[in-house]
């Protein structure tokens, strides 16, 4: 059974969202009302997943975020969010989110979305997060070039990396490159190790940033 922190500063949106998830099967083992909690509750109960409010009084979401991806712990964050052009959302990506979903996403959703992350994967599928990233990633690569660590990357594991920050999953990516699924797996763990990244937004955010991939071109 997947467990679940809510943190968000309304409570009737807490008991919602708890209601919603234990009616399909999911441990809500855990509710904070601020990013402070947030970090003290997913640090006792080790958590799955954390739904995390972007906007909370005291610590806010994305610097809870950020204080819990430096723990290194089994904890993947779901950002939650009211406005899908919330300027905060990229931030909270360049933290350690492992993606984000507006709070009127329907329920099925939600807790799919909530699997998706628990297992491993980004939440980049809606074509709002990639939206999100390519609005804000305007400056060009660096003159420099690409930065040593990508250059250090193997062409097989340069490969899966684009495919990434082109929103496909594992699964998907074992298609494109008629391999197995468990080998894109290992693919994916050692880009991350190589690049001292947390998770797979993080390395979707790079491969942008370092203009391995260009803004436009992960619709394709």
């Amino acid at each position: 059974m997947t467990t679940v922190v809510v943190a968000d500063d309304q409570d009737l949106v807490r008991s919602g969202l708890r209601l919603v998830l234990e009616a399909r099967g999911m441990d809500v083992v855990g509710e904070a009302a601020d990013g402070r909690q947030a970090v003290d509750v997913v640090r006792r109960t080790r958590a799955d997943v954390v739904l995390m409010d972007i906007r909370m009084p005291g610590l806010d979401g994305i610097a809870a975020t950020r204080e819990l991806t430096r723990l290194d712990g089994p904890t993947r964050v779901l950002m939650l969010t009211t406005y899908d052009l919330d300027e905060y959302v990229y931030g909270a990506l360049c933290a350690g989110a492992a993606g984000f979903l507006l709070k009127a996403t329907p329920p099925d959703r939600l807790v799919e979305g909530i699997r998706t992350v628990a297992a491993g994967e980004a939440l980049l599928a809606p074509a709002l997060t990639r939206r999100l990233i390519e609005e804000h990633v305007r400056r060009p690569p660096p003159t420099s070039g690409v930065p040593a660590a990508v250059r250090e990357l193997t062409e097989r594991e340069r490969q899966v990396l684009e495919l990434v920050a082109r929103g496909l999953t594992n699964e998907d990516i074992a298609r494109t490159l008629f391999i197995a699924e468990v080998t894109v797996k290992t693919h994916v763990n050692r880009i991350l190790a190589k690049l001292g990244l947390r998770g797979r937004v993080q390395a979707v955010v790079l491969a942008y940033e370092t203009g391995l991939i260009i803004p436009g071109e992960a619709r394709r």
